[in-house]
């Protein structure tokens, strides 16, 4: 099975936030680490690599943080996937198949590469449909529209204009 680490969900969360933003404010680091709950040290790895990938730039400064590059219908949760988890293959053969039919180290096979090739091929179509605006607008639906509008209220609160 595969498992995401808890990095990918924090950064699509941390967007999320910064999509709540009036266009020239930021949002400061420690206070999306606060609200996503990861520790300061750790996120700080994570919005470097968000930064990297040209999803958000930073505002240096005491009124420095951190803001959106791009429209959220621009940003799908796949490009937060690779900014945080790289391109690696999700799956790689170690051989087991090779070693059980005692073939040549250079005899390259494996029977599971083309089905977990497709597989992670239709992980990634998935992924790149979801946007971050389509993210955001299911945050509003009636489950959670009021805690939504208390977010919302706390960003406003941290927010650096």
């Amino acid at each position: 099975m595969m498992h995401m680490k808890t990095g990918v969900e924090q950064a699509v969360y941390a967007i999320l936030l910064l999509n709540m933003l009036p266009d020239k404010a930021v949002l400061p680091g420690e206070a999306i680490s606060q609200q996503v709950s990861a520790s300061p040290t750790y996120f700080q790895k994570l919005l470097r690599k968000l930064v990297s990938a040209d999803l958000i730039t930073s505002v240096p400064g005491v009124k420095g943080g951190f803001k959106l590059t791009k429209r959220p219908e621009d940003l799908c949760v796949y490009d937060v996937y690779l900014a945080i988890e790289g391109q690696n293959s999700l799956y790689s053969s170690s051989g087991i198949l090779g070693d059980m039919l005692e073939l040549e180290k250079d005899e390259n096979c494996c029977l599971l590469t083309n089905l977990m090739d497709e597989a992670e091929d239709a992980w990634k179509s998935v992924m790149k449909q979801e946007t971050i605006a389509v993210l955001a607008r299911k945050m509003q639906e009636r489950r959670f529209h009021a805690k939504t509008e208390n977010l919302k209220r706390w960003v406003q609160e941290k927010m650096v204009a």
